[in-house]
């Protein structure tokens, strides 16, 4: 996870919380004994973060088993996040949970948006992402 070394930790976090990165994302990113991220949303932030970051074995411990890719490619160069927009977390029952997102980035000077809602569940009081669908 090379990406840590370049997040400084009194860093605002990537994910836009308006908390430092070592009290936000941080510390689920920090290792094999890191923290579970409490929430659908927090797992949410951890994994734009992660994306941000270019954390691959975050993002593919945090992706649940049954819809896990077999690797992800790294962030294609040149690409700039620009910002994301957590329009809403929907907790479905104490094992589902939904979250309505806007991530924003560059690449190649042309504005991107990514907006889905992602579905979430929690096995073993661990979240993990399952899938989502664009809007």
């Amino acid at each position: 996870m090379s990406g840590l070394s370049s997040v400084l930790p009194a860093a605002p976090c990537r994910c836009q919380s308006g908390a430092h990165y070592e009290d936000c994302c941080g510390r689920y990113h920090a290792g094999p004994l890191h923290l579970q991220a409490p929430t659908a949303d927090a797992l949410m932030r951890s994994r734009y973060s992660a994306f941000t970051l270019n954390l691959t074995d975050y993002l593919l411990a945090t992706w649940h088993a049954s819809t896990r890719p077999a690797q992800l490619e790294a962030n294609e160069p040149g690409l700039k996040w620009l910002g994301l927009e957590v329009r809403r977390h929907r907790v479905v029952d104490d094992h589902h949970a939904t979250v309505e997102f806007v991530a924003r980035s560059k690449l190649a000077g042309r504005a991107q948006r990514l907006h889905e809602i992602s579905r979430f569940v929690r096995e073993d009081g661990r979240w993990f992402y399952v899938d989502g669908d664009l809007v």
